[in-house]
């Protein structure tokens, strides 16, 4: 069965990007680095492409140019076990220019759109009872940085 992985556009963040996504989640590292040579498309010596590990996830970031920009369409979901984990991603991928956005979601500096999620989301919206599921879906739909807590009490009545 083939792997199925990840592949970003930057127009020129590529290896800072991949840089700062490892020092957000535990078990990633750089993998490989691919330069451009005499043939380009870039510069020579400049990097063409990065792949790396996030947690055992690989990804490969490319400095493409300027012609494409990340949009919500495409976004990585992040499985959090605790609150704990949700509030630690959710600081460091908004920091230093991210921002957040609505419903758990969130953009990074480079603008690549992220959903923090606490793992008993998914559980609490497939409940068999509509009314439970609706109302932690109203709970989730008035918070940015999503909260266990809250999310917890909508379910519960």
């Amino acid at each position: 069965m083939p792997k199925i992985s990840p592949f970003l556009w930057f127009d020129n963040q590529a290896e800072e990007a991949a840089n700062f996504y490892v020092s957000v989640f535990p078990n990633s590292k750089i993998v490989n680095v691919a330069r451009n040579g005499d043939g380009g498309p870039g510069p020579k010596g400049s990097v063409l492409v990065v792949q790396f590990d996030l947690d055992g996830q690989r990804v490969s970031a490319l400095n493409g140019g300027p012609q494409f920009k990340f949009s919500e369409a495409i976004s990585l979901w992040v499985d959090c076990k605790t609150q704990d984990e949700v509030d630690r991603y959710w600081q460091k991928l908004t920091a230093g220019g991210g921002s957040e956005v609505e419903c758990g979601w969130l953009k990074d500096k480079y603008g690549l759109s992220w959903q923090i999620v606490p793992e008993i989301l998914p559980q609490m919206l497939a409940d068999p009872d509509p009314k439970k599921a609706k109302r932690v879906m109203d709970a989730m739909m008035k918070m940015k940085k999503l909260e266990i807590v809250g999310l917890k009490k909508a379910y519960e009545g």
